[in-house]
């Protein structure tokens, strides 16, 4: 007959808190992810099973060898434990991918997460509610307002929370009290059984999401979520010289959390768009100005209206030709988040006329040949 009590190193009047204790520092020093022996580890699950169970252990201690040949004669046992006393037949591992014909330390690497769960079920704590998530949102804005900067309004769709409950998921007043499905504890057990016994893995409880409390009085609002789908509408700073499809991070402006959590942040992709005079390349403008004939040949004075809409005068230089760029320095955009500014450069269209008159065609074949004698 084995001796439970031996196996475990306890006494036959220890505790149920020295018998958890002793299982659980055997268990560690004999699991065979940890070089223990597989035959030891089993013998010890199953002295722990029976001790652990206040009606086994009572049965074990009044028939002793009895009582595991009764547990072998109802049904089928492993090692003294009886499969009928979980209802039926052992925790099929087909699933698992174990071979057990062919055991090594590393087919039982799977009951890693099993056990870590059981050995630290004391330990473990209810989680957090879940923080809101992090919103991309675009944002159209004109060149001038990348240029100088802006305060935009926008408006879109999430999670907002709950203004009635401030976000705690219960009505003012009310009170939480503990979960009835966990008892308070924000976890349940399942009961998991395997060729090596019965083990309990431990997962957040659904119904109060790990918290172990739930509301009196749900929020008759969020119904005591914290927060309720809706639509949302902030206003933003668009910095200076601000590019296109550039990111801007703000914080706690995202998805509302859950009862209370923190919001995520907010992203804004920005889109600059096309404007009807000036294109943009890094932080310089550039921009077309059409000339005339006579302009591009003979030179001229062109007064053109910056992004800024401030007046300045260019000069044009005699004999300039279609496609020639004349540079203005500092009339570009601002750089982001530094000194300096770029520059506007114009791009010089010299217009060929389609329609001449007689007297105009006359001066261009005069022309013509006072060019081609030269």
């Amino acid at each position: 007959m084995k001796d439970y009590y031996e196996i475990l190193g306890v006494s036959k009047n220890a505790s149920q808190k020295e018998i958890k204790e002793a299982f659980y520092k055997l268990a560690h020093k004999y699991h065979p992810d940890k070089g223990g022996e597989a035959d030891k580890f089993k013998e010890i699950n199953e002295a722990y099973q029976v001790l652990s169970n206040p009606e086994k252990r009572a049965q074990y201690d009044k028939y002793g060898q009895t009582f595991e040949q009764a547990g072998a004669g109802a049904g089928g046992s492993y090692g003294g434990f009886n499969w009928q006393d979980l209802g039926g037949m052992p925790f099929d591992f087909s699933n698992f991918g174990f071979d057990f014909d062919n055991q090594s330390q590393s087919d039982y690497s799977n009951f890693g997460d099993i056990f870590s769960e059981f050995f630290n079920q004391d330990k473990r704590k209810p989680e957090k509610e879940k923080r809101g998530k992090d919103l991309e949102v675009k944002l159209n804005i004109t060149l001038e307002e990348a240029a100088f900067g802006a305060q935009k309004e926008i408006t879109f769709k999430t999670y907002v929370k709950c203004e009635h409950c401030q976000g705690k998921g219960y009505e003012p007043g009310s009170k939480l009290k503990d979960c009835s499905r966990c008892g308070g504890e924000g976890v349940i057990r399942e009961i998991h059984r395997t060729l090596l016994g019965s083990f309990t893995q431990i997962i957040d409880c659904p119904k109060c999401h790990g918290q172990g409390k739930i509301p009196e009085k749900p929020c008759k609002v969020c119904g005591g979520d914290g927060r309720y789908w809706g639509t949302r509408v902030i206003k933003v700073d668009v910095p200076i010289g601000v590019r296109q499809n550039e990111t801007i991070k703000i914080k706690g402006e995202g998805e509302a959390g859950e009862k209370g959590a923190s919001s995520g942040d907010l992203y804004l992709k920005i889109q600059i768009l096309p404007h009807p005079v000036f294109e943009r390349k890094q932080d310089d403008l550039y921009m077309t100005l059409k000339l005339s004939f006579p302009e591009a040949a003979l030179g001229t004075e062109k007064e053109i209206t910056t992004l800024d809409k401030k007046k300045i005068v260019v000069k044009i230089p005699a004999g300039i030709q279609s496609g020639e760029l004349l540079r203005v320095k500092g009339k570009g955009i601002r750089h982001f988040n530094s000194f300096g500014q770029g520059d506007l450069f114009i791009k010089a269209l010299v217009e060929t006329p389609q329609k001449v008159s007689r007297r105009a065609k006359e001066l261009l074949i005069e022309l013509q040949k006072e060019l081609g004698n030269n």
